[in-house]
């Protein structure tokens, strides 16, 4: 079975088991939706930088929660199963995929309920969406290596969350300052070095998973 066919079909197994369950996602909508209304009641209005802030620090919270369990879910004779039968990288490459298509299904779902309940003006919603889906796969590529190294550990939750931070503090940096840009309508041109840096955050990450999975799987 060649690389290309392993990652189909691994990644047609995560979203079947989603599809099927589907409490996962439902939960983490919920939470979502929960938050966004918490938020709400709490400020009713607050500064549009503030606003964009808090926006991502919602999302930030709710990709840990999503992504955290994307190995733990799965028994140990199910992981060596794989292991017999599939490459490291098809199975990490699979669950990047999965939790980068996650997190934009996540993000979009979070900005619609945000911006709804708690307006604020966007002087250029297109950037803010390449906002969105960059900042989807910075938090799906670096939290499902973050997951697979934590799933090793006894106290899987408690290192998702030290482990995961230090990553994504300077994304969300980089986020918050572009998705600024947005808001104020500035010059695209502006806002390429924060493309840019996100573009090669992600390519780092997605390169050293690719080397580096393989020896955690093996342990």
């Amino acid at each position: 079975m060649n690389f290309v066919r392993q990652v189909y079909l691994l990644l047609r197994k995560e979203i079947t088991l989603e599809w099927r369950s589907k409490y996962a996602l439902n939960g983490v909508l919920l939470y979502v939706i929960s938050t966004v209304f918490v938020c709400y009641q709490a400020f009713k209005s607050v500064h549009p930088v503030i606003w964009n802030a808090l926006f991502w620090i919602i999302l930030l919270f709710t990709s840990i929660n999503a992504i955290s369990k994307s190995f733990t879910q799965e028994s140990k004779a199910r992981q060596l199963y794989y292991y017999t039968l599939v490459s490291a990288q098809a199975i990490i490459l699979s669950k990047i995929i999965y939790n980068v298509l996650l997190m934009l299904l996540l993000a979009t779902v979070a900005f619609f309920a945000y911006s709804t309940i708690f307006r604020n003006e966007i002087g250029d919603p297109p950037l803010y969406f390449i906002t969105i889906l960059l900042g989807s796969i910075s938090f799906g590529t670096a939290l499902t290596m973050v997951s697979g190294i934590s799933a090793k550990a006894n106290n899987s939750g408690t290192l998702m969350a030290i482990l995961s931070f230090p990553v994504l503090i300077p994304v969300i940096i980089v986020l918050i300052k572009l998705s600024k840009n947005a808001m104020d309508g500035l010059e695209r041109s502006v806002s390429y070095d924060e493309i840019g840096v996100l573009l090669a955050i992600n390519l780092i990450v997605l390169t050293v998973s690719l080397l580096l999975f393989p020896y955690i799987w093996r342990d």
